[in-house]
């Protein structure tokens, strides 16, 4: 079921809801999940698009927490190893276990023994023994032109890697399959307060590109809005503190050419010895992650800074000596900002992974938390209004997607692992989706690991409003791609522009915004945007980015 916000936001205000939800990052679709299959009507409002903040720009791991055991932090470690060992289980194709090398050095027996110990405790929790030793020919075929002194070998772990723009997306459709509403760009402008008690009874939401806001009542209302919660608990009470320490994480990405690897491998970095990941992600190397103070305005989408780059690119530089890599080498970049509840810790990564829920005024609000626990966090904030709905059937543990998907008759061009992610990704709709493929649309975009014929698909069934949302979010084209795909523009436009029922002019400005964005927002600091339908050659540096 697809559902705009232009069609339906002045209807909607004529109903009374059981639940609004504010927020469609993967906690927020969390929360509709589970409310709306628990038999509450439910609404989600979000006022940019699905994922766009922390949910599409994170490390691309659904991780146990490894490094929270050394900072103290057991209980988020046990529970994000039990979710991904449940999510690994589930859905696979879209989660994929997948190995991690942690390096052992000659020479640093406490360093190792401490790295063992945590990873005993690990399997411990999974219930499982996953964790074996490599040896250092093993390891150098995996990462050939790794050079460190010293290096011995190395012990495998395993996480899980999904992409999870799509993960969250895969949880919108499954609680609109059971009874919820999500609308994307639909603003919450403020929140309805009952009069003399000041309770919170409703939002006052508007349209994007609209003066008209309309009063959604609602019995309640919880916000999920991840980094901007703050923002709404100080309308409900001027005098309530905030409490979120907004954190970046930023991360360059690589043509495995020029960085090839064949694995993920954790790698101190060289000045401060925290520890970072370098992996493979739908064809192309991500290297990552920075944890700092976010200071950028909320309002527009985070974006690495110069020293980040500087930082991540010492990892790469000090590592794989042999092989010279510059900001010349980068591919793109992404930054995502974490709603870390604020501790007051002097070091930002020594804040806990927790998460909180405050219930102020009968606002719940959600702080904290991790990719991988949004199914234990919704069930915790669904928890605290579940007097409310004395016939609601709110059950822990319950899978994320309400049934597995019946066997299909897939092209035999594809290969295993093509037709599982393809499944993961589009879960029944991918039957109707292969059915209407072009011939012509059967072979992956050079560069990635999407297929022609599914941005069609996503442009037309996937609450598409702007060309960001098909590129940067419902595939992740603009990631993976020089320049975010611009020498691919009038390929796209033939696929998309039909099914989008946009004008010339409509693509022309669509694809100037998305252009002028990705520069902005994704490239290395100092390149410019490129013209749309241009042939790109990357690498140029031009004017800085403000």
């Amino acid at each position: 079921m697809t559902t705009t916000s232009h069609s339906r936001l002045q209807e909607l205000a004529q109903e009374e809801w059981d639940i609004v939800v504010i927020g469609g990052g993967i906690t927020g679709a969390a929360v509709l999940r589970e409310a709306s299959r628990s038999g509450l009507k439910c609404l989600l409002l979000e006022q940019r698009d699905f994922a766009w903040g922390a949910s599409s720009r994170s490390g691309k791991w659904v991780h146990g927490g490894l490094r929270y055991l050394k900072e103290g932090q057991p209980k988020v470690t046990w529970h994000s190893v039990r979710e991904r060992e449940k999510l690994c289980a589930e859905l696979p194709g879209l989660i994929t276990l997948k190995p991690m090398l942690w390096p052992l050095f000659k020479g640093k027996p406490g360093s190792e023994i401490l790295i063992r110990a945590g990873l005993f405790l690990y399997d411990l929790m999974a219930g499982k023994r996953r964790r074996h030793v490599v040896d250092r020919p093993v390891l150098g075929n995996a990462f050939p032109h790794l050079n460190v002194p010293r290096l011995k070998g190395a012990i495998c772990f395993y996480e899980g890697q999904t992409d999870d723009a799509r993960l969250t997306l895969r949880v919108i459709q499954e609680a609109r399959a059971s009874g919820g509403i999500a609308l994307n760009y639909a603003e919450v402008t403020g929140l309805v307060r009952e009069a003399g008690s000041g309770s919170v009874r409703g939002v006052t939401a508007r349209d994007e590109g609209s003066d008209t806001v309309h009063a959604i009542r609602a019995k309640q209302v919880i916000a999920a809005t991840g980094a901007w919660s703050d923002r709404l608990r100080t309308q409900v009470n001027y005098n309530h503190a905030e409490r979120l320490r907004p954190l970046r994480g930023s991360h360059l990405v690589f043509d495995r050419k020029r960085l090839p690897v064949q694995g993920t491998i954790v790698l101190e970095h060289p000045r401060d010895r925290r520890p970072g990941f370098i992996t493979l992600f739908q064809g192309r190397v991500i290297v990552g992650n920075t944890d700092l103070d976010h200071g950028q305005n909320l309002q527009q989408d985070a974006f690495i800074t110069a020293e980040e780059v500087v930082y991540l690119l010492e990892t790469v530089q000090h590592h794989f000596p042999s092989l010279r890599i510059t900001q010349q080498d980068i591919i793109s970049t992404f930054s995502g900002v974490r709603p870390v509840v604020d501790s007051g810790a002097t070091d930002p990564s020594k804040e806990s992974r927790d998460h909180v829920v405050w219930q102020e005024d009968e606002l719940i609000t959600i702080g904290g938390g991790k990719l991988t626990t949004f199914q234990h966090i919704a069930i915790d904030a669904l928890s605290r209004a579940q007097h409310k709905f004395p016939q609601a059937r709110l059950v822990k543990n319950q899978p994320v997607l309400a049934a597995s998907v019946p066997a299909l008759s897939l092209p035999a061009s594809l290969t295993e692992q093509q037709a599982e992610t393809l499944v993961g990704r589009y879960g029944s709709a991918l039957a109707d989706m292969l059915s209407s493929a072009p011939a012509h649309s059967m072979s992956l975009i050079p560069g990635t690991e999407t297929f022609w014929f599914e941005l069609p698909w996503c442009a037309a069934h996937e609450d598409v409003h702007h060309l960001d949302d098909l590129l940067l979010r419902r595939t992740r084209i603009g990631l993976l791609l020089e320049q975010g795909g611009a020498g691919l523009m009038e390929q796209f436009k033939e696929l998309v522009q039909a099914p989008l029922k946009w004008t010339d002019a409509r693509w022309q400005s669509e694809a100037e915004r998305y252009l002028n964005l990705w520069a902005r927002y994704y490239s290395p600091p100092g390149r410019q945007p490129a013209e749309p339908g241009s042939a790109v050659a990357g690498g140029a540096q031009h004017a800085v980015r403000v």
